[in-house]
């Protein structure tokens, strides 16, 4: 896994990086260009929106963050980029009227000693983004497969809820399981940066005060068992789509984007 190239460094995000060059199951590596995971889009630079729309040819953005925080936090830079397209995709149910925001579901924490059901507290938070937001999946999923140009996922840390999308796109491109967990736990190398402008945000910093930064910890265990869940109780993330409407050509085009032809 090339870790050295995969990071994009950015003035106005700390967790951005691309989802290529992860090993897949028939021995290839995913594609570099195709799909960028990030953090909170907001503190975007001039410098940092022709990097992503011009060098890396950005052409859609899949914000996974609530109705809430896309309001709290006010329209971000890439709302105005020409030729971007941004696709609200909530992982929560909501209501119309909410204001507010649950930031223990937004960002799920687990103890210092990551126990049993410390893992087990976030896994179900990440079970029930598939509970209560099959749609808002399947549309991002459908995104990544059908775009021209490249795609990027985020929420507020780019670990949860974007560890999530990017894993069901991953293992649904035929990336080893390894690898998928691989990329959720490398978030942890940037996570005191992550909390660190997450907490000079309003939105953000008053809940994320009263929690240590460690406790926010994507450890690989969690990637793991939630990746196993779903093989217990749907047979795999494949299968867990299929019962949504995802279908074979949706399939065979998030192959070919993240993968490409088979040799």
């Amino acid at each position: 896994m090339e870790t050295q190239t995969r990071w994009i460094e950015l003035d106005g995000a700390v967790n951005v990086r691309d989802l290529g060059g992860l090993a897949t199951t028939d021995g290839r590596t995913t594609r570099y260009g195709r799909v960028l995971r990030a953090d909170n889009l907001q503190d975007l630079t001039p410098a940092d929106i022709a990097n992503l729309t011009g060098t890396r040819n950005l052409r859609d953005v899949i914000d996974l963050r609530s109705g809430p925080e896309v309001r709290l936090e006010g329209p971000g830079p890439l709302t105005r980029a020409s030729g971007v397209t941004i696709h609200h995709l909530s992982l929560f149910l909501e209501a119309n009227h909410a204001t507010d925001i649950d930031l223990d579901k937004i960002l799920p924490w687990q103890s210092r000693q990551q126990s049993e059901s410390a893992q087990e507290r976030s896994v179900g938070h990440y079970l029930g983004y598939l509970h209560e937001r099959a749609d808002s999946i399947i549309a991002a999923l459908r995104v990544i497969a059908y775009g021209s140009g490249a795609a990027i996922v985020h929420c507020a840390a780019g670990k949860d809820r974007t560890g999530v999308v990017c894993a069901l796109a991953l293992e649904t491109a035929g990336a080893t399981r390894d690898a998928v967990i691989a990329d959720y736990a490398q978030t942890g190398e940037r996570l005191d940066a992550v909390l660190g402008r997450l907490r000079s945000s309003d939105t953000y910093a008053a809940d994320l005060d009263s929690r240590p930064n460690d406790s926010h910890h994507p450890h690989a265990a969690i990637m793991d068992t939630f990746l196993a869940t779903i093989d217990e109780e749907h047979g795999g993330a494949l299968p867990w789509l299929s019962r949504h409407g995802w279908n074979t050509h949706d399939t065979t085009a998030l192959r070919l984007r993240l993968v490409g032809l088979p040799s």
